[in-house]
């Protein structure tokens, strides 16, 4: 049995869900701290004129948990990101696929950016097929604060073998303590696929929501190279 976790990320990117995808088990930590400038309030779009940023404005004050870290609600961040979509997705083949999951995004007063991607996650997911359970890090009983042990107790707490681990873990996880405690670490090595896209050359890396509107059923076998 295999456990995966990654923080909540907003519109999270293919390699992402591939991951969730590969696990029995998914845990969306929301425990950690909040990582400023990275991808848990803000990922990419593809438009006429480049990527552009989908951004989540928050009131962060450094040390706060993701889950503690509010959505400023002041800013017009819902209308200003329905219409980024209108102007560069409106004309894609699958439009209304994501319509219903955007209707409720850009609707409701989220609170904290933990609610809104956990949301996110499990709705993306759903479109895509993916059947794996998730689970939220706050809504489990407390694990230890060192990242190893951590994972090593999450997984534990499944009662899997396994923990699939980015691609990037070789850089700072300590092995030996998994092995000692019989737990399994394999890696994922995502190879990004290539798909039908709008406005000219490939674009890679961007949010799923741009797979999805392009290539809309096919989404998830494109997503884990199955075809």
């Amino acid at each position: 049995m295999i456990v995966a976790v990654h923080q909540p990320q907003y519109l999270p990117w293919l390699g992402y869900f591939d991951k969730i995808a590969r696990a029995d088990v998914f845990v969306l930590l929301d425990t950690v701290q909040f990582k400023k400038n990275e991808w848990q309030n803000r990922n990419r779009i593809k438009t006429a004129s480049g990527p552009q940023w989908l951004t989540v404005p928050v009131l962060y004050r450094y040390p706060q948990l993701i889950r503690e870290v509010e959505i400023n609600n002041r800013e017009r961040w819902q209308h200003k990101q329905r219409q980024a979509l209108l102007s560069n997705y409106r004309k894609a083949p699958y439009w209304g696929v994501l319509e219903p999951f955007f209707a409720e995004v850009f609707s409701r007063p989220w609170g904290t950016i933990s609610e809104l991607n956990i949301a996110v996650v499990k709705g993306l997911a759903g479109i895509l097929g993916i059947d794996t359970p998730l689970f939220v890090a706050s809504e489990l009983p407390p694990f230890p604060e060192d990242p190893d042990e951590r994972l090593i107790a999450i997984t534990k707490h499944f009662g899997a073998d396994t923990y699939l681990a980015g691609k990037g873990g070789h850089d700072y996880m300590d092995l030996e303590k998994y092995a000692a405690a019989n737990v399994r670490v394999v890696f994922q090595d995502y190879r990004h696929p290539s798909y039908r896209q709008l406005f000219g050359e490939f674009e890679p890396y961007l949010s799923v929501i741009d797979l999805i509107y392009n290539e809309g059923p096919d989404s998830l076998s494109i997503l884990r190279g199955e075809t």
